[in-house]
């Protein structure tokens, strides 16, 4: 396969053999993102994990200082009583029984759920279109609470929530190209330092086995992980 002229390019600057820091990787990212459309920032984490068991799954939330760059879509499953602080906190739609049949009926144009604990029967169900979806709203990630305004809003304000895959990765966006280099690496090292948090105890050996940072279209750039400072 022939190497295209922007990938030859990057790679005239770029040794993919070293690994940097991440205010080097940022920079190197966002100088070799030439797509024409404001490409996501995107980090690759391998961990020392074992996804299947119980007590080595790694997922939390992280707040990211300069939000996400993307305007979330965010629907609000509450009760009649809450659709009016839902909306003025930013949610996109609020609402229960119509949108539960739309998602029944396929309807998924939507990034975030967020809703209140005494709603989870009514939403368990829909289960099966969710799951796949990652659009369950989970306690763990803050989308199940009384509190909807502030669920809502930490997300509209760049609140991610992220999860290892089975094979051992969790990837997330953290910023998009149009961002300053300096703020596309305090966003990764916030997530980053949230999964350092989130070691469990019986993962053994090499936690964080590598950390590659990437725009949508661009090389992947190994960051060196003893870089990283809390």
């Amino acid at each position: 396969m022939a190497t295209s002229k922007n990938r030859k390019s990057a790679l005239e600057n770029v040794d993919l053999n070293k690994s940097y820091n991440l205010d080097e990787s940022s920079a190197i990212v966002k100088e070799n993102a030439k797509a024409k459309f404001d490409e996501s920032i995107e980090l690759a984490v391998r961990l020392g994990v074992d996804p299947r068991q119980a007590n080595q799954m790694v997922r939390g939330v992280a707040s990211l200082p300069h939000g996400t760059g993307k305007n979330l879509k965010v629907l609000a499953l509450v009760t009649a009583d809450k659709e009016i602080e839902a909306k003025e906190a930013g949610a996109d739609y609020a609402g229960l029984d119509e949108y539960i049949e739309k998602i029944k009926g396929g309807w998924t144009d939507i990034d975030v759920i967020v809703t209140m604990p005494s709603l989870m029967g009514k939403i368990g169900a829909l289960g099966k279109v969710l799951g796949p979806r990652g659009l369950m709203p989970n306690p763990k990630s803050g989308t199940v609470t009384m509190d909807i305004a502030k669920a809502v809003s930490d997300v509209k304000k760049g609140k991610i929530d992220f999860k290892v895959e089975n094979n051992g990765i969790i990837h997330v966006s953290v910023g998009k190209v149009s961002f300053d280099s300096n703020k596309i690496a305090e966003n990764a090292n916030e997530l980053l330092q949230t999964i350092i948090k989130l070691k469990p105890s019986a993962s053994k050996g090499t936690y964080m086995k590598s950390i590659f940072m990437s725009s949508t279209m661009g090389l992947g750039i190994q960051v060196d992980a003893n870089s990283l400072v809390e």
